[in-house]
């Protein structure tokens, strides 16, 4: 049956890239496509999760792998959902204590100042033979982009993330008081925490998100399967609406303008000049189109598609590390979650290009490239991971038998 109801709660977690619900909301992007919002600040990833299954929340700023793990029941009750917008591109970074800096440095000069996990291998394996206790670092949730691309920049540098260190939960708030308490040694956390921690004189960053996959999907806009069913007008109407205020974010002449939105007691409640760093840039950084390589990207480079992709990766990863059952179908897994057909319709109402394909062959461009598309050539960005490997979608039963016989990092093949 369907609900025509148009007043809506959506739930974020404080995070820069919780940016395209606030600015929506903010600009009226939400009511000029006939909706009535209230955003709600959740105080965690669990909390928020636990919300939306339970119907409390229409819909949420969401790790981009949880739907998948929610569907497969993998993460709280099983329940189908959908995913018809990816949130942004990039924005996480690996931050750790001065100390552990210093350790990193003086154990593999040349790998720390790289951005290299060597680095922590080399304290790791002095700690071990020193009999001190294991590294500690932090990621915001299990099931999430910053667990896998900790867990990959460690592998990628030597250390078995098992085994080697210890890995936490810690909602995104509380990182930099960890670090600063020493509770932690470092964490993976989405802007603008880690530059909270090294503004506060607290923290150094290791590496980013961007180092470790250039472009990675970070956060989704998630809702249940039975929700998008009983309201689909309202789900275009919210797609729509996220997509216009995606595409206002990454004008970067808008950017001071959302900074100060997202620095609000009610959002973010951080410094406004730590926010500004991953969204405007600090001097001398890596700039893409006029924008911080590294920060977050909500509408250029086909960043709002959901790519089928992007999902195939998170599920080999959740099943390189023996979280996800070898009976689960990946691509069926996948196909059913990420929807980028409704992406397509959206952008395509608003007049925005939006790539036919539905996956791509992650990890082959080091720098911008063009996909020849069917709707028309999309220009793309650099999608290159940090230890070189290539994963293809289509190749995925061969690339999970490989890993099977002694792979390390990925379920993927090295670059040729």
């Amino acid at each position: 049956m369907t609900d025509h109801r148009t007043d809506l709660t959506l739930g974020f977690v404080p995070l820069a890239d919780c940016a395209p619900l606030v600015v929506a909301e903010r600009k009226g992007f939400f009511r000029e496509e006939g909706l009535s919002v209230r955003l709600s600040r959740e105080s965690s990833w669990a909390s928020l999760r636990d919300k939306l299954v339970c119907g409390l929340l229409d819909g949420a700023h969401m790790l981009a792998p949880l739907p998948l793990a929610i569907s497969l029941g993998l993460s709280g009750p099983k329940t189908p959902m959908l995913v018809g917008l990816s949130l942004n591109l990039n924005g996480n970074a690996v931050t750790v204590s001065r100390a552990l800096a210093a350790e990193m440095a003086a154990a593999d000069p040349e790998g720390a100042a790289a951005g290299s996990a060597t680095a922590v291998a080399a304290v790791a394996a002095a700690r071990r033979r020193a009999g001190a206790p294991p590294l500690v670092f932090a990621i915001v949730f299990p099931v999430s982009s910053h667990h896998d691309q900790l867990r990959y920049w460690l592998a990628a540098g030597g250390v078995d993330p098992q085994r080697d260190v210890r890995i936490v939960v810690v909602p995104p708030p509380q990182m930099v008081a960890h670090l600063s308490a020493g509770r932690v040694d470092g964490f993976c956390v989405g802007a603008p925490w880690g530059d909270v921690a090294v503004d506060q004189g607290v923290g150094v960053m290791a590496t980013t998100g961007w180092r470790i996959w250039n472009n990675a999907p970070e956060k989704v806009f998630a809702v249940t399967r039975a929700w998008a069913e009983a309201r689909p007008d309202a789900h275009g109407a919210l797609l729509r609406a996220l997509i216009r205020a995606a595409a206002w974010l990454d004008r970067p002449q808008h950017r001071p303008e959302a900074v100060a939105m997202l620095a609000a007691p009610e959002v973010l409640n951080a410094p406004a000049a730590s926010i500004a760093a991953s969204l405007v840039g600090r001097p001398g950084e890596l700039l893409v189109d006029g924008l911080p390589a590294r920060g977050p990207v909500y509408h250029r480079r086909a960043a709002g598609l959901p790519w089928r992709s992007h999902a195939a990766w998170f599920l080999a990863q959740l099943r390189h590390w023996g979280d996800l059952p070898d009976t689960v179908d990946i691509a069926a897994a996948a196909a059913a979650v990420y929807r980028p057909d409704l992406y397509r319709e959206a952008a395509w109402d608003l007049g925005y290009p939006a790539p036919a394909a539905d996956s791509k062959t992650e990890g082959r461009h080091d720098g911008p490239w063009v996909l020849a598309d069917p709707a028309g050539d999309v220009a793309l960005g650099a999608d290159r991971f940090c230890d070189g490997r290539i994963f293809d979608p289509a190749a995925l039963d061969t690339d999970l038998a490989g890993l099977a016989a002694g792979g390390t990092a990925t379920v993927a093949t090295q670059r040729g």
